[in-house]
Parts: structure tokens; sequence; C-alpha cells
């Protein structure tokens, strides 16, 4: 497949470098130290045998060398993913260094470059080809440019705002000002110039009358201070022309700040030290300026505090100053007494009076403005956005038109206000958790519903909650922010250049000309039908944003036309609405009759944009999912990505433009925020390299922007084939490369995106794309991608795709084959006989080679890219702290986990397929997971792998011999013990209140009670264990016979255990017998025939006379069972380590049994049928209690939920946790005295 010469030299040098140092590392560290020692045990004879030889010719002891090397072949395959990781993760981010991220990473870098910032807004959206904009500048460049970034800063600030990110008081501090007459030099926002004023006055009362020239060069070296100064004066004057009428008055003025005007007069004329009076004197002024006085009653007040700020200004004249004899206090007396108050009601009054209060007043750092870290996050990013290379805007009515499309299914629209106040068991709300998590902007939501009506505020609420979460309201807002950027910058190239009448028309009409969006909300048509809340919320929508679309499906009877007796048939129609203002009601656009319901022929979510697809228009498509949000600063660089589209990047134009996404939901819990830096990491540098030098990026989800022409001639962008297509979002990507596209990313622009945010909704997100993925190694597509590319371009797509899964699987297996190649040895005797050997014995190049495994085992492949653009970004030392704080908050422990999660899913789709679409939910997760829906969730993905991982590694702690001082070898089995416990306990750590008694004992009562239900039809999983059991069989239904003998060959394994045990047992007398094996089965068959034989159940169904000789009976069997223990102890040498070893041995007997009968199901009748379900149902109670015990004795502890919590949630969070349940306690408490 095609690409640039400088591109295909760019990956090829990048997998010449991987390769060479993952082939020397594997052959120095892997390969070459097991050499010598595998020649040596090819020679060794191997006398003492602990098993029985099945096959007894086998030489060279090829056992063994299959157990060594068979890991260490896997680690092989396997360890490029961990050489791609570290090479991408360095040169993606020398990459972002090269585009200028993390250049502007604080407020203060801000205040440093904030002169430039106005030259490169110019060069980044002032249109260069603007008719209007080229006259203007021709006359008076830097006002127009000025101009032109105060208007789009100022409507950011203000968004901020609107979005109670900061508060009334941020907002004045951040605003720009516009120009003043007659004022010198730029303006400058107040955080800026925040506490200059008070400082200048501080330094200056300590200056003496003949250090002018050193106050001079003290203050005038802080351009910032001077401009404060500047400010203060002009300002100042401004306000108080404006106030007085009479013109000696004004005359007065006028000589004071001509006197004041310039740094020496000033310097010449006044003494210094009169200034702190003075200040005091001046802020008393505005104070009655802000205030709220009736007329009369106002202006003399106003007199008065002119009239003493006069009296001042005397006392501080230099002697020496001309102005000394002009003001007599007599006189001043007289003065000011007509004041013009009919300005006061203006907006720009009362900005320049607040200003100017926050001037004189304001003490604070500017670089703590503002106090909100998203607010703070905005500004930084979009600051360094204007550094990086970015394409020049053009003019709106030149730029390309675009459309927003949103899929929309069943998800919440807005909060209702029962929702809001709905407690969970711990007594917690939704509307108290936001405002737990986000109290600052809680505070600046009341501050701006102040003087709001009671109705208005309850309908405020619902959205400052709604805006909170993964809401349909939280997207639309954010999206049209488009419009918003668009009517803007329209306003600003029309200003002065036509008519109003004109100017308001295009204002009008060319955003909706080059913008639209629309809500594909395939229930639509059903939500009105059956009235449903959200219909209406829908429609609300519409009618706050005029321009939004709605599509739905629209499913109507409809007469047949032939003659039959009023029959009716389904007919299907894509409809287009839109809401109308004067009516408050929907009005149809389009309705076109489909040939069937696409739904139900394809995936939901791709079939809901294919039959939407249609009623978007303009040359470009963005792709914006339903739990995304947008920014207003960003929504004003769309003009510039679009740009992207005519300029070709390497032999092609690109198709996709790739844009970074902000996860918004980090701090909602510790798992949100593992999950949030995680994603970050991905959308950052990982698709950034992706795209350059690899040229293997794809479309990976929202928001990636479509060349819309190309794409709906090439197949739409959604390929919606049942199962096959259950990842639909890569498919777009695969399908565009394939045909000659290109797919770029662009770091200077991010969209907001929400993520999962507890461990249940997560797992289930990660089982969904690791489904994905492995229906994706079944496609044509991947085929064709392998076929046409080159060989490195290949590997950069298997290890970014499929391979980084497949790489998951391989890293499990990894312990497995390790473990039982052990397990062989050590049952055989061969590790004490062969690896005992003075030449072996020291040599740990096996725990060398499984290093690497370990490295991915605990997440360091998720890791490393996350430390390097945190590094880049925020800084390395906040980097280096974020990672010892997620290693305190048990982020290790995440990963591990989600490794088990990735490869069960994916290697159970590889054997069987069957994926399907999981739905995550997307609320507030801060309620508690019962145990029982964890250990549906989890049983079979990994708590029985982890109990057989565990059963193992028990086995070879006890029968044990070799490496037992090895340093090595310690790290590497602790590593599998991490494994073990992440995957048994980790659901339950990361629950919240998992260790709280009340609920433990809750949770045990719920689990007795599935367990013991009877399913049947009709009856749920979360209902029933046997429901349960029957589903997660579900896959053997439908998978074909090469997976069904693939399970039976898989459950062989469990019965390895016994075959080895059974001879380490006393009772054995070191025989090697066939015999010993034998009777072990006779063993077996007794423990699951006996118990079966005469339970209560099939007791009750015989006749009450026989019910004494058949307990008789069932006594007899007990007694003869106890009489034979005791001969076996007594006469045959049985011990009570053999019992326990017994235990070890047919446990996973009985398993296999389990695994087999389900495999073979279709060929069973009911008579065997039933026993296998009930085994199963004993093992399930089993694993269950074995979990369960850890898990009570830590709830009995006292401090271990105070310390799970701490773990789980912010600390704000924590302590309104607690203050709600003492809430609780208090009205309990209080119903019971009253």
């Amino acid at each position: 497949m095609h690409v640039g010469t400088f591109s295909l030299l760019k990956y090829t040098i990048f997998w010449i470098l991987v390769l060479s140092v993952k082939l020397a590392f594997s052959y120095f560290v892997e390969i070459l130290p097991l050499i010598r020692p595998t020649k040596v045990i090819m020679k060794i004879q191997v006398e003492n045998y602990r098993l029985h030889k099945f096959v007894p010719n086998v030489k060279h002891n090829m056992g063994v060398i299959i157990a060594i090397w068979s890991p260490i072949i896997l680690v092989y395959f396997m360890d490029v993913q961990v050489w791609y990781t570290i090479f991408s993760t360095l040169l993606g981010g020398v990459l972002g260094a090269f585009r200028h991220l993390g250049e502007i990473r604080t407020i203060g870098v801000v205040h440093s470059r904030f002169e430039s910032i106005s030259s490169k807004f110019r060069s980044c959206f002032v249109p260069l080809h603007s008719d209007a904009v080229t006259e203007t500048l021709s006359t008076s460049k830097e006002p127009n440019e000025n101009e032109y970034f105060c208007c789009m800063w100022n409507e950011f600030i203000r968004s901020m705002r609107m979005e109670d990110l900061i508060s009334n008081r941020d907002r004045e501090l951040l605003l720009l000002p516009p120009p003043l007459a007659n004022k010198p030099g730029d303006q400058f926002p107040l955080f800026l110039l925040a506490s200059k004023i008070p400082a200048a006055i501080n330094i200056a009362k300590e200056f003496k009358r003949k250090d002018h020239a050193e106050l001079e060069k003290v203050i005038g070296s802080d351009k910032y201070t001077c401009a404060a100064i500047l400010d203060c004066y002009y300002t100042l004057k401004s306000l108080i022309f404006l106030l007085l009428k009479d013109e000696d008055d004004k005359k007065i003025v006028d000589e004071v700040f001509h006197a004041a005007n310039g740094k020496k007069l000033f310097l010449q004329n006044f003494n210094m030290s009169g200034m702190p009076l003075l200040a005091v004197k001046l802020e008393k002024f505005l104070k009655i300026l802000m205030a709220d006085y009736g007329d009369e009653e106002f202006k003399s007040k106003i007199t008065t505090a002119l009239q003493e700020i006069m009296y001042i200004i005397p006392e501080s004249i230099d002697d020496n100053s001309p102005l000394k004899g002009a003001l007599k206090r007599d006189e001043i007396s007289h003065k000011f007494k007509n004041i013009n108050t009919s300005d006061i009601k203006k907006n720009i009054w009362s900005e320049k009076v607040n200003r100017l209060h926050l001037l004189l007043t304001f003490k604070e750092s500017g670089t703590d403005v503002p106090l909100n870290s998203e607010a703070r996050r905005r500004i930084t990013f979009f600051v360094n956005s204007l550094f990086m290379n970015m394409r020049s805007a053009p003019k709106v009515s030149n730029m390309r038109s675009f459309s927003v499309l949103t899929p929309h299914y069943n998800e919440e629209v807005v909060y209702s206000d029962e929702e809001l106040n709905k407690e969970n068991e711990d007594g917690v709300s939704t509307l108290f958790y936001l405002k737990t998590i986000y109290p600052d902007e809680w505070t600046n939501f009341e501050e701006r519903m102040k003087d709001k009506l009671e109705e208005e505020k309850k309908e405020e609420r619902r959205k400052w909650v709604s805006y909170r979460g993964q809401t349909l309201s939280r997207s639309v807002r954010g999206m049209m922010y488009y419009k918003k950027a668009l009517e803007l910058q329209c306003s600003m190239e029309f200003t002065d250049s036509i008519s109003n009448e004109e100017d308001c028309i295009r204002k009008q009409k060319l955003p909706d000309l080059k913008f639209t969006y629309i809500i594909s909300c395939q229930i639509y048509g059903n939500l009105k039908r059956s009235k449903d809340p959200r219909q209406k919320d829908i429609l609300n929508l519409m009618i706050m944003y005029p321009s939004l679309r709605v599509a739905y499906i629209d499913e109507v009877d409809e007469a047949l036309k032939e003659k039959t007796e009023g029959k009716t048939e389904e007919v299907y129609y894509s409809v287009l609405i839109k809401g109308d203002t004067i009516n408050y009601s929907e009005r149809e656009i389009y309705r076109i009759r489909l040939p069937g319901s696409p739904t139900k022929i394809g995936e939901g979510k791709p079939e809901n944009q294919n039959h939407a697809i249609i009623f978007t228009r303009g040359e470009a498509l963005q792709t914006i999912d339903m739990n995304q949000d947008n920014y207003f600063e960003e929504a004003f660089k769309m003009r510039n990505v679009l740009e992207e589209f005519p300029h070709s990047h390497g032999a092609q134009k690109p198709t996709i433009l790739g844009l970074r996404e902000h996860v918004f939901t980090g701090s909602v819990s510790s798992l949100a925020w593992f999950m949030s830096n995680q994603e970050f990491s991905f959308v950052t540098i990982g698709q950034r390299f992706l795209a350059s030098p690899l040229r293997v990026r794809f479309h990976y989800g929202h928001p990636d922007i479509f060349d819309r022409i190309f794409h709906i001639t090439r197949g739409g962008i959604s390929k919606a084939s049942k199962t096959i297509n259950l990842s639909e979002d890569i498919f777009a990507g695969f399908n565009s490369t394939l045909r000659l596209g290109s797919v770029t990313h662009h770091d200077y622009m991010q969209v907001g995106k929400g993520r999962d945010v507890g461990m249940n909704q997560i797992s289930i997100f990660e089982a969904k794309v690791a489904n994905g993925n492995g229906e994706q190694t079944l496609t044509r597509d991947v085929h064709r991608l392998g076929c046409h590319f080159d060989f490195f371009r290949m590997l950069s797509f298997y290890c970014t795709t499929v391979g980084f899964y497949f790489n998951n699987l391989v890293t499990v297996l990894i312990v497995y084959v390790f473990l039982y190649g052990r397990l062989y040895m050590v049952m055989t005797g061969l590790e004490r006989e062969i690896l005992e050997d003075p030449q072996i014995k020291n040599n740990n190049a096996l725990e060398a080679a499984l290093v690497t495994q370990s490295f991915i085992q605990m997440g360091m492949l998720l890791v490393l890219p996350m430390l390097m653009e945190i590094g880049l970004e925020k800084g390395f030392r906040t980097a280096l702290g974020d990672f010892f704080i997620m290693q305190l908050q048990l982020s290790s422990v995440f990963f591990t986990f989600q490794l088990g999660t990735k490869a069960h899913y994916f290697g159970k789709t590889i054997l069987h397929g069957g994926s399907k679409y999981r739905a995550t939910g997307r609320g507030f997760v801060v309620r508690h997971s019962k145990f029982a829906d964890n250990y549906r969730l989890y049983s079979r993905s990994h708590f029985v792998k982890a109990l057989e991982l565990g059963l193992l590694l028990v086995i070879y702690e006890v029968y044990g011999e070799s490496y037992r001082s090895s340093s090595l070898y310690l790290f590497i089995t602790f590593s599998m013990w991490f494994l073990v416990g992440s995957w048994l306990f980790a659901p339950f750590i990361f629950n919240p209140s998992g260790f709280e008694w009340q609920k433990t004992v809750n949770d045990w009562t719920d689990w007795k009670w599935w367990m013991g239900i009877r399913g049947g039809v009709g009856i749920q999983p979360e209902n029933s264990w046997e429901s349960w059991w029957d589903k997660e069989q579900e896959h053997l239904r439908y998978t074909s016979i090469r997976g069904r003998v693939l399970e039976i060959l898989l459950a062989l394994r469990f019965f390895v255990y016994q075959y080895g045990i059974v001879y380490q047992l006393d009772i054995a007398h070191h025989s090697r017998s066939l015999l010993v094996y034998g009777l072990s089965w006779c063993a077996v068959l007794v423990i699951l025939i006996v118990p079966k034989m005469v339970p209560v159940r099939r007791l009750q169904m015989f006749h009450m006379d026989l019910q004494l000789p058949l307990r008789m009976l069932k006594g007899l069997l007990y007694l003869i069972l106890l009489a034979v223990m005791i001969i076996l102890f007594k006469f045959c040498g049985l011990t009570l380590s053999d019992l326990f070893a017994s235990i070890l041995a047919f446990m996973p007997t009985g398993w296999a049994f389990i695994l087999v009968g389900q495999a073979c199901r279709p060929c069973l009748h009911k008579l065997l049928w039933e026993p296998i379900k009930e085994v199963a149902r004993a093992y399930d109670f089993m694993m269950g209690l074995l979990l369960f015990t850890p898990i009570a004795f830590l709830s009995w502890l006292p401090a271990v939920n105070e310390f799970q919590t701490r773990i789980l949630f912010n600390q704000a969070f924590s302590r309104g946790l607690h203050i709600s349940m003492i809430l609780a306690g208090k009205k309990d408490g209080g119903a019971s005295f009253n």
C-alpha cells in the first residue's frame, strides 16, 4: 500500500531499531544462557522417576527441555510488544515536544507569554484574505488585532462562567477590557495585574523623596506593574469625568491628573508617603459607586467622597509643585456638588468600577486565578495550542461546511428531580455526591442563581447535574458551541464592511449553512408513543437550540395495498425533525421509507448512524459519542482543523482527522482516575505515534472528523454486520486505509469524553473491546490490510490492534506454561535430579527471561506511555508524583485484574466467537455491588483461573526444591502470587463499602438465596444460580465441533493433578505401578457417587414406611466408610498429609468432569446432566465460601472500611459519605426518640 518515501523510511528505521534491540536482548538474556544448561540436561541420566512411565523410552529428558523452553519461546514472540512500547513511548514523547506540547503548563507561564498570545491568535484565527480586516490593518493594525482577540477571549471566559467553572470574581479578573480612549499601550486582564497596585504603594511609601530614580527603576522593571498603574490612572480619570457636570470641577481634576501624567512628573509633584491614605479613600469612593442608593443620597455620598480625596491630595503634594497653591481646602468644600448619574446604570460603567476596585484591593497572587483546576487546564491548553503548528483559518464564507452526528439510544437526556434526590443505601444522592465532588462549582452555581426565581433555579439545578454526568444534554451543549463560535467569527469578519441589516442576516444564516448537528435518536418514536419524559427533554433541547435536528426510526402499521381485509404491515421510516419554537412542538422535515428495520439486521449503534447519515450535509462529518463534551475555545479552532484536508501528509491527503480527547470523569474515583490516565496516554502519545511515523492510525471511536464525500461514496463510516463488526469504529479506519485514504492526528484541538467509573462498568467495557478485537482477527479487512502492508507497517498494525490483545493472552499463557512445566518437573522428581546438578543449580536464566512477562503483567505497558505524556504536558515531577499515588491506590492490582479480563474474553472469542454488545451504563457509580453480582461477573473470567494458578503455586511450594534462595525466583513467584491475589480480590477492594460489616452480612444472605433458587423458563440469571450457570454455557451452544474439542482438550489438564499427586502420597509407599493411579480413580468414584445415593430429597420421595430402613442404610454406609478410613490409617499407612494432598489432587478432577460435561452436553441425557449440575453447584458454593471468608474477616476489623474508602474516593467524598451516614443516624435516632 503506497506511502511517501519519507514516511516509509521513518517507520522502517523505527522497526529496524526495535527489532535489533529485541533480538539482541532475546539472544543474550533469554536464549544464550539456557543453551549450555540444556546440553547438560540432555546428557543427564535420571533413574529415580517418581511417576508411572506411560512412554518409557523418551531420551534426552525431552519433557524437561519442553518444560523449560516453552515459556521462553512464548516470551520470545511476546516481548516485541514490550520493546515496541518502550521505543514508541520515548519517540512519541520527543515528537510531542517538537509539536510544542507542554510548553505552557501553568498559569504562571501564561502570565509571562500573554503579550505574544494576541499575535499568535491573529496568525491562527484572523483570515489573511479578509477584505475588511486587510483594510483595517492597513490603517491601524494593533487595535483591530487586540479587539478581535479581546472579543474571543472574553466569550471564552464567559462560557466558563456559564459552566460554573469560575466565580463572578474570577470572571472579572480574567476578562480582557476593551481599549480605553487616549490610553497608550495594551490592556491586560486583571489576573495579570493582580496585587500590583497594593505592592507598588507599599514599595513607594518606603522610599524617600530623593530616591525617585531608584523607585522609578524598581517599579518600572515590572511591565505588569506599569500597566496596572496606567490602567488605574486612565480608568479613574474616565470615571470622575463622567460623574462631573461642572466645567470648573473638571478643570481642577484635570490639573491634578496632568500633574500625575508621566513617571517623572508624578514623582516630582507628589509625596509617596501619602499614597496609602489616598488608596483607602479611593477604595471608599469605589464602594459608594458599587452600592445601590437612592439618587439624592447617592449623589451626596459621591460628593463627600470626592471632597475627601481632594482634601488628601494637597497634603500629598510636594512643596515645590506648581499644584501646591491651586488646591485650597476651603474652596474644595464647595466643589463637586453637581453630579451626573445618568451613565451609572450602564454595563460599561459597572465593569470599569469593578475593575478599578479589584485593581486597588486584590492582594492575592494572580497565578492562583482561577482556582478551579479544570478552568486552569482549559486556559493553559488553549494558550499552548496557539503556539502549535496550526493551519491558518479561512473566512467563514470560505470554510468547509461540516456536520456533527451523535447516536443516541436509551441514555439519560436530563436528570429528573427524582433522580437528583434519590438516595442509595448509604444515604448518598446524586446531587449530594456532585456537590461534594465539585464544591467550588456548586458555590459558583449558587452565586449565579442568586437572583433567579425558584422555578428557574429548579430547572437550572437539573441542568447543572446533567452537565456533570454523561448525558445527551451535555453533548448537545458542547457541540452547539460550534455555532456560537461561528456566529462570533461572522460578527467579527463583517463588522464595518456591510450594513447592519446585512450583517444581522449573514450572522444568522451563514453559521447554519456551515454547520449542522444531528442526533440519531433511534427510539424517539417509541418514546413519543409511550409518553416517556425523555421525549419531552429531547424536544426541549430542540427548542433551546433551533439548529438542532433529530433523526429517528419510525415504525408505522400501514394497510396493505392489495385487497386484504384490514390487514396491515409494519413499515419503517427514517425521519428527520426539528423544534418549532412558536408552537413548542416538533416539525417533520424529511421522511424516507426503509426496506426494513436496520437495527434488527445489524449492530444497533452503527445502524443507528447509518440510517441518519443521509441527513448530514457538508464536506466533513464529525462523529461524536453520547458521552462526549466540547468547549467554546476548542470549537473556535474548527476552521483550522478542516483546513488539514487539502494538505498532504506524506503521499496522500487525509480522509480522517484524528483529535485528542480529555477524559473529564477522572475525579470521580481512583478507578476513574486510572482509566482517565490510561485513556489520556492512548489518545495523545499513542495515537500521535500511530499516525506519524507508523502510518497505522485508524478510527478508534469519536471525535474524529471524516471527509464526508470520500466516505459516503465508499461504504460509509460504520460497518454494521452482526457480531463481526462489534467494534464498529475501527472498521471505518480499515475501510479508509484500504481505499487509499490517510488518517492523521492533531494535538492542538481536544474534545471532552466521559469514561466508565466503576469496577464492573470498566470490566464490561474492557470485555466488549476484547471481544471486538477477537472478532477482528476473523475479518477480511484485517486479512486484506495484512496482505497489502509491507512487513514493517504490518508489524506496526499488529502491535497496535489485535496483537496487543493477543500478547495479553500470551502473557497469561506464559504463567500457565511455566507453572505446569514446573508441576511436571516437581511431580516426576526431575527438578531435584536435574536442576540441582552443580552445573545448573545457580543458573537463573529461566527466571530472567520471565521478567518481561512480569513487566506486562504488572501493567507497566500501560504505565510507561502514561508517565511520558503526563511528564511532557505537566512536568516529570508531577508524573512521578501521580505514579507514586497511583501505586498507593493499588493501580497495579487494577491493571493486573484488567489483564485477566482482556485475556479471557479475547481467548473466548477466538475459541468460540459469539461476541455481543455489552451495555456498561454511564451513571455515577457510588453504590455497593453485591457479592453475588461480582461472583456472576468474574467467576469464570478471573476467580476460577486464579484458584487454578494458586493451586499450582501451592503444589510447587510444597513439593518443589530448587531456586529457593534466588532473588529472581522470588520476584517471579511474587508476581504470580500478586496476579492470583489481584484476580481474586480486586472486585471487592474496588467495591464501594466492600468491607462494611452490615453490607457483608446482607451480601452473604443474598448470595445464599441466589445459590439455592432453582432456574427455569423466564427466571433471570440475577435471580437464580441455575439460570446463570446455563447462560455461562451459552457460547457452547453455538460453537463448532472444533470449539467443543478444544474445550475438552483444555479441560484434560485438570487430570494432571491427580496423576502427579497420588504417587507422592505416603500410602503409595513409593510404588510406580499403574495400579496406584487406578485405585485413585476408585476413590474419585466413591467420593462422587456415595453422597448422591441417599440424599434427603431422594429419601422424601419414598413412602413413610420405607423412611426408617433407608435412614438405617444411610447410617450403615457412613459407618462402612468410617471403618475403611480407620483401616487405611492403621494398616495401609494413610496420613493426615495424604488427606490434604488428596484434596489438592481430586478437586481439579471434579472440575474437569464439569468442564467435559458442559462441552458434551448435547450427548448427555438428563440422568447424567443433573448430577453434573449439582456437582457444579457444590464447586461454586465452595469457591464463593473461599472468597467470602477473608472478606468477612476484614469487614469485622473496624479500620479496613475506612482505609478502603480512602483508596477508592478522594478526601472530600470520603468526608461527605461519613456526613451522610451520621445524618442518617441522627434521623433514625430522632425518630425513635420522638
